[in-house]
């Protein structure tokens, strides 16, 4: 694609010169301070960054990269830029000719749709440098229950450079859709959930996804039935930068308030558990978002839980992300999850407000930036398709040998 000549200092030119500082060569401290500092000079005048929304829906349509770009306007600074991991099948018995938009419009399965990557790099590629400033794309179309799901994340870092920074939303336990999904469902416990996560450490994706802390209506254990398999699961991952979506909540995963299990002594509320995990030294690589709207419904129900939110978050303010969780985003509903959250706003000291809504999603995926392009820079020359090469090469090796 053609460089706008207007375009001042694209992504890549300032991953590049941090690079070039990092390895000690000369480069003008003056020059890099001013294009930096254009590239966000507008931040204290937008209302947030979006750290969780999905650009396609789980039957893949949606919104273009530059209509969402529209819809920003001068009010949202930057935003991930993902879809959907998921297609709901259409069939006939099922639903005959209403076509199922939802997960919920049908009973047919779902499956994994690894294309939906190709369409976010595609939408981003078709926008200039400047605009670009704008998007962090993130790879989300593999099944982490999959042992080849990192061959899938490294051939889209080495098929399309320069574009992706992190990976998901991608779903574990998820209410409703686990059980949709064609094949076996994923769990925290795989192997190949660690390898995905071992694998996003070393290459500086941070990583976005979505585990119920609980089944659906659970109201018999003394604990969440996920929380010690996440916290184990976090702790294994200290060098990977972890968002838990929705701080672990769903539309049957309702916050548990404290003692709420019939004759238990020490049963915690679900903000009493956020809270460990962020005194815990451990943890430190752990986020949570806030994204969705049946979030906001739960964090501003009433005053009390409204100030108990708000506690946490001015205490921890470096560990919360502000997101719409917005499904191909329209320009007359975008906003409304942010329009729900004002009473939080409200009750947050100017700093928490500001790092929840900004400056957390900039040092974040800042970091990723830099970090992923040294990535592909490292392994430039590892061509996307050479692993299945080099299989090729040895099979027809094998067959003429066996033949000889």
């Amino acid at each position: 694609m053609k460089k706008n000549s207007k375009d001042n200092f694209s992504r890549r030119d300032f991953l590049n010169a941090a690079v070039t500082v990092g390895a000690g060569l000369v480069v003008s401290q003056s020059t890099l301070e001013a294009k930096s500092s254009k590239r966000k000079k507008h931040n204290i005048d937008y209302l947030f960054h979006d750290s969780h929304v999905h650009l396609t829906s789980y039957v893949q349509k949606g919104t273009t990269a530059k209509d969402f770009l529209k819809i920003m306007g001068d009010k949202v600074g930057r935003s991930t830029l993902f879809g959907l991991p998921l297609q709901q099948q259409w069939t006939f018995v099922n639903s005959f000719d209403d076509e199922p938009t939802y997960y919920l419009d049908s009973d047919a399965k779902m499956y994994y749709y690894s294309f939906v990557d190709a369409i976010i790099a595609h939408e981003y590629n078709t926008l200039s440098e400047q605009e670009k400033e704008r998007f962090d794309p993130m790879i989300t179309g593999f099944n982490p229950n999959d042992m080849y799901a990192v061959e899938h994340i490294k051939r889209l870092l080495k098929m399309y450079p320069n574009t992706f920074v992190g990976l998901g939303e991608f779903s574990i336990h998820k209410e409703f859709v686990s059980s949709k999904i064609q094949g076996a469902s994923a769990v925290l416990m795989s192997k190949s959930l660690d390898t995905i996560l071992t694998f996003a450490g070393e290459a500086g994706l941070p990583v976005i996804f979505h585990n119920d802390i609980d089944t659906p209506m659970n109201n018999r254990t003394e604990l969440p039935s996920y929380a010690k398999q996440m916290y184990r699961l976090l702790k294994r991952h200290k060098d990977t930068t972890i968002i838990w979506a929705h701080t672990g909540l769903g539309r049957t995963v309702s916050p548990r308030q404290r003692d709420s299990i019939e004759g238990s002594k020490r049963n915690p509320s679900h903000l009493d558990m956020i809270e460990r995990t962020l005194e815990n030294k451990g943890l430190k690589n752990l986020h949570y978002d806030i994204s969705w709207d049946v979030v906001a419904k739960y964090i501003t129900a009433t005053p009390e839980s409204l100030k108990n939110a708000a506690r946490i978050i001015n205490k921890y303010p470096n560990r919360f992300l502000f997101g719409t969780d917005m499904v191909a985003p329209k320009k007359e509903n975008y906003f409304e999850v942010y329009e729900m959250y004002a009473p939080l706003f409200e009750k947050l000291t100017p700093e928490a407000s500001k790092m929840l809504r900004l400056t957390n999603y900039e040092r974040i995926f800042d970091k990723a930036r830099v970090d992923v392009a040294n990535w592909e820079r490292a392994h430039k020359s590892e061509h996307y398709l050479a692993t299945i090469g080099s299989q090729d090469e040895e099979a027809t090796h094998n067959h003429k040998h066996c033949h000889a």
